[in-house]
């Protein structure tokens, strides 16, 4: 045997070792959260995925033989980023600006002192429209009217502004939809057309959808169906500023936006249990922050159902979804996943 194969091959046998060796500290890297995942089967259901990614590469791989990490399912309130995302778009071309009265659009808006109500202030939740407390769980059911503008129309002329804009956050659909309706204007393509040439083809997220099967409108703040892939996708793309396999989805100024808490001191007037104590940027959920007040673990979630999180000091991000999530145990056990993976990781 020639010394040049002599070479290679004792470079292949090194290569394979590393790969065993990676292999084998990964597992052990997860013991505990493979541990929880076996021990709470029963709970989970057959229907669950996680998947974790750091650095670009994925650390940790879960599916179950009903839901594979490429199913899509119901995705809840993290559907929100994504509309957000969308909304960026038309910031990046210039037909939409962050503080656009929405008057300027949808005309009804001009009465009632709603004429104050910016895209900016319907990005992060502050209106000021009435969203009473019943409208936090209704966040995660199919839209029940015909179409935006018959939803946005019922905003314009029924709801009652009860803050002033920007004063107060208070979690709904009411923000997201009422812009899903401008871009429809806009554009003169529907919402849910405008999600997949803008957002979901260029990120590759093939499973992704806000197609409504009961006939009605696009849920844009709660209404996408997507796969765990799909959703690692989309923050692969938020985590490199705005490029997915080398092509721009975004701006890095829309990523910056996207990722910034406009209203840091505004009162909280309605908000999901497990939510108290965080921020809200655009769409997303700011756990924690550094001292300067920017974010370091963003997350985006809903109810019930799935959860995805990016924290950006370790430099990871998780998914995990519940197709079966209908009880507080399995709310529960979210914390715990998450809360494992947490630990997993330097």
């Amino acid at each position: 045997m020639s010394a040049f194969f002599k070479f290679l091959c004792r470079k292949c046998s090194l290569v394979l070792i590393f790969m065993l060796f990676l292999q084998f500290t990964l597992a052990q890297q997860f013991d505990q959260l493979n541990a929880l995942l076996k021990s709470n089967e029963k709970n989970l259901g057959k229907l669950h995925t996680v998947v974790v990614q750091k650095g670009g590469k994925n650390i940790f791989l879960k599916e179950t033989e009903e839901m594979k990490l490429k199913t899509p399912a119901p995705i809840g309130h993290a559907s929100a980023w994504l509309s957000a995302a969308l909304v960026m778009t038309f910031i990046d071309q210039n037909k939409l600006s962050l503080d656009d009265p929405i008057a300027k659009f949808i005309p009804a808006f001009k009465k009632n002192m709603k004429g104050y109500i910016t895209v900016r202030h319907c990005l992060t939740q502050t209106t000021g429209l009435d969203a009473d407390a019943a409208g936090i769980m209704k966040v995660a059911q199919k839209n029940k009217y015909a179409n935006l503008d018959e939803e946005a129309e019922f905003y314009a002329t029924k709801k009652i502004i009860v803050d002033n804009p920007g004063d107060a956050f208070s979690f709904s659909n009411v923000g997201l939809n009422i812009l899903g309706k401008v871009m429809e204007i806009i554009s003169k393509k529907s919402f849910d057309r405008l999600a997949a040439e803008r957002i979901f083809r260029p990120a590759g997220m093939r499973t992704a959808s806000f197609f409504n099967e009961d006939g009605n409108a696009p849920n844009p703040t709660s209404g996408a169906t997507c796969s765990a892939f799909d959703y690692l996708n989309f923050m692969q793309m938020i985590m490199n500023k705005g490029m997915f396999n080398g092509k721009r989805v975004l701006s890095e100024n829309a990523i910056q936006t996207l990722l910034t808490i406009s209203f840091p001191d505004s009162r909280i007037r309605s908000t999901p249990e497990n939510t108290r104590g965080f921020k809200y940027a655009m769409g997303t959920w700011v756990e924690s922050q550094d001292e300067n007040g920017k974010g370091i673990i963003y997350s985006s979630f809903g109810p019930l159902g799935s959860m995805a999180w990016y924290d950006m000091k370790k430099n990871y991000a998780g998914v995990v979804m519940l197709g079966d999530a209908q009880n507080n145990q399995q709310s529960i056990l979210f914390n715990k996943i998450r809360s494992a993976i947490d630990g997993s990781i330097e």
